[in-house]
């Protein structure tokens, strides 16, 4: 398949504000991995919005007002999270809370990487949440990469030398089913 005249633009989101995170590592190597005519842009602003408020008026905020316009400009949304007692981490649960009252994600592909097989809750969690949110899961691009209990630059060295070529196949399908919604 030849690449796409105007870029495919995706925002990732890691779910962890761990420095040294096999998560955010996950999402660079998958920026670094994108097929010819996808753009990965990672998003920090989960770690930086307010607690979420349905009082609170998001048009308010210009932190929140970003998050939002970013997520409903992007053709896709990609995200890798640790899980925390069978759950979400509750700055990436918050930044989802902030987009539901808007259009932002309705329809929008979705795919997820996973650093560890044992996060099954997060990810099950993670796919209800953004379904319940309108958005469309693309399960052939999601994938697990087995990184739990190693250094950053172990995770590296995996990512570069054992799974890039099946990240770079994930993203191929990920950009296919994009395609094929615009």
């Amino acid at each position: 398949m030849s690449p796409p005249a105007t870029p495919i633009s995706c925002i990732a989101v890691s779910g962890s504000l761990r420095r040294a995170s096999s998560n955010t590592l996950l999402l660079e190597s998958a920026a670094s991995l994108a097929p010819a005519g996808m753009v990965i842009r990672i998003d920090g602003s989960p770690g930086d919005l307010p607690h979420f408020n349905p009082d609170l008026d998001p048009l308010r905020s210009t932190v929140v007002r970003r998050w939002i316009d970013g997520v409903r400009e992007a053709h896709g949304f990609i995200v890798s999270t640790p899980e925390y007692a069978h759950g979400l981490p509750g700055s990436l649960k918050n930044g989802l809370d902030w987009l539901v009252g808007s259009d932002a994600f309705v329809n929008k592909p979705f795919m997820l990487l996973n650093a560890t097989s044992r996060s099954t809750y997060a990810q099950d969690s993670l796919i209800e949440i953004l379904s319940t949110m309108s958005g469309i899961h693309v399960r052939e691009a999601s994938m697990t990469v087995p990184l739990l209990g190693k250094d950053p630059g172990e995770c590296a060295r995996l990512i570069r030398e054992e799974y890039a070529g099946r990240i770079r196949t994930s993203l191929e399908n990920f950009q296919t089913a994009i395609l094929r919604k615009l």
